[in-house]
């Protein structure tokens, strides 16, 4: 059995002079697809800066913060077992930059593909692989710029997929995409995670977790609100004191569609 990626008991964690976190307490378990949803505030990027290995906890007696079983890790070996997707990274790559170069780069932990990198045709075979998954492959030989936001997207879905991680985490994966653009997405994320793919989700938008995603996490001011099956989480209640409005909740096929009273 493999170890869990997440555990958490009692953790304090600060970003600057706030305190984010207050003995919180949260697991999450191998191969478990994760929906964590809430407002602005609620702590939803500290966790997933937590999860990436970007930030620590607070040296406190009786918590402990530990990632894949361990509680000290090394930044370069997490990033080959956690593949993060943030919206904002497209626009660190050149226009001119090949869209496969942009998955290849993120081997060597670059935003884009120098004269001088060299990759092993198994680094190459990989990419392919994840370039595959995002099904891109006509589009692998144009340049990043050149490409819809939605396809961008797309191959940094990829770009994370090519280290073969153990969880994938989203962060707001459908921020600034056009109709066709989220809907494709979302449609995609379906399959990787009906393929196997563990997928943690990060979002303030309860209508884009998928079907395949069963707990959710709602999170407010930095303590955690609800935490189980998405049912008995998202309903008009909890949504309503998530978010502090009158919430109606309504279900279609697995989706959660919401709307104001």
């Amino acid at each position: 059995m493999n170890d869990p990626i997440l555990e958490l008991e009692n953790v304090t964690i600060w970003c600057g002079d706030t305190r984010v976190f207050h003995r919180f307490s949260l697991s999450i378990e191998a191969g478990e697809s994760v929906a964590v949803l809430g407002g602005n505030g609620a702590g939803k990027s500290t966790l997933l800066a937590l999860i990436a290995g970007d930030v620590r906890t607070a040296a406190e007696e009786e918590s402990s913060a530990r990632l894949f079983g361990e509680e000290h890790w090394a930044l370069d070996e997490l990033r080959g077992r956690v593949g993060v997707v943030m919206p904002e990274k497209s626009r660190l790559f050149l226009r001119t930059e090949l869209a496969a170069d942009v998955v290849l780069s993120g081997f060597r932990g670059a935003y884009g593909r120098t004269r001088h990198m060299r990759f092993s045709a198994e680094e190459k075979k990989k990419a392919a692989k994840a370039i595959r998954q995002v099904k891109m492959q006509k589009l692998a030989g144009r340049g990043f710029g050149e490409l819809s936001s939605g396809e961008q997207r797309r191959f940094l879905v990829a770009r994370a997929l090519a280290h073969e991680p153990e969880v994938l985490v989203l962060d707001e994966p459908t921020t600034a995409l056009d109709l066709p653009g989220a809907m494709g997405l979302l449609e995609m994320v379906r399959e990787l995670i009906r393929g196997g793919t563990a997928v943690v989700m990060v979002t303030h938008d309860a209508r884009e977790i998928p079907p395949e995603i069963e707990r959710v996490v709602l999170l407010k001011g930095g303590k955690i609100l609800a935490d189980g099956g998405k049912r008995k989480v998202m309903t008009a209640e909890l949504l309503g004191k998530c978010y502090g409005m009158a919430l109606e909740v309504r279900w279609n096929a697995g989706h959660c569609e919401v709307r104001a009273r």
